[in-house]
């Protein structure tokens, strides 16, 4: 089972509606279904709740950090209640997935994200699981430190809004350890992908009959 959720992102109110925060969006969707708040701890680096979910604890935890610092708040407060990493679920931004998806992994490298790369050392293990949230790719990899600390164009949001609703769908089985439910819940649901503009029907050479599709209109 899940028994510690940690949503990444950057402190601070220039940070909280840019892509890089989709994790603490996450963690607040889920503070808001447990009926928890998040408060600031000093001793875990963070904002933490608990929850009781079936009789056990939960954790939520958001680093208050920054980002490049995420594992010094989720090694503290992982260490002292003894919680495994494969206890541990990540929320986090992803550059590789669009806007509007979502994928539930194990494991695996940080791909050269910051709070993914500090929570490797400072847990000392990869062995966690990570709800990869898709904010898409600028296209250039030199403009991707300008893109995640920028905010989503409205209909980007708006898809990231609701990857994350549809995520919210598979808490119960994400607490209660069922992982290939929770999977599969995130991973059905892909956003429509856009409709390629209409082309004109080619011109009509002069005193040709209209064919029935072009009839039709």
């Amino acid at each position: 089972m899940i028994r510690l959720i940690v949503g990444l992102g950057n402190p601070g109110p220039e940070y909280e509606q840019t892509r890089h925060n989709a994790g603490f969006w996450w963690v607040d969707a889920v503070a808001r279904e447990l009926k928890v708040h998040l408060v600031a701890e000093r001793g875990y680096f963070g904002n933490v709740a608990r929850a009781s979910v079936a009789g056990q604890p939960v954790w939520l935890l958001e680093p208050m950090t920054y980002m490049n610092r995420s594992g010094q708040a989720v090694a503290a407060l992982a260490r002292f209640f003894k919680i495994t990493p494969d206890e541990v679920l990540v929320v986090h931004d992803e550059l590789d997935l669009a806007p509007g998806e979502c994928k539930l992994k194990k494991g695996g490298g940080h791909a050269g994200h910051n709070g993914l790369r500090d929570i490797h050392a400072q847990l000392g293990s990869s062995d966690y699981w990570r709800l990869r949230i898709g904010i898409g790719h600028p296209g250039d990899k030199s403009e991707v430190a300008n893109w995640v600390l920028k905010k989503p164009a409205p209909d980007q949001r708006e898809a990231i809004e609701a990857s994350l609703t549809r995520c919210l769908l598979a808490l119960p089985d994400l607490l209660a350890g069922r992982m290939n439910e929770a999977t599969a819940r995130i991973h059905t649901s892909k956003p429509p992908r856009p409709k390629p503009p209409r082309q004109a029907p080619p011109a009509q050479a002069a005193g040709a009959e209209p064919s029935p599709a072009a009839d039709k209109g």
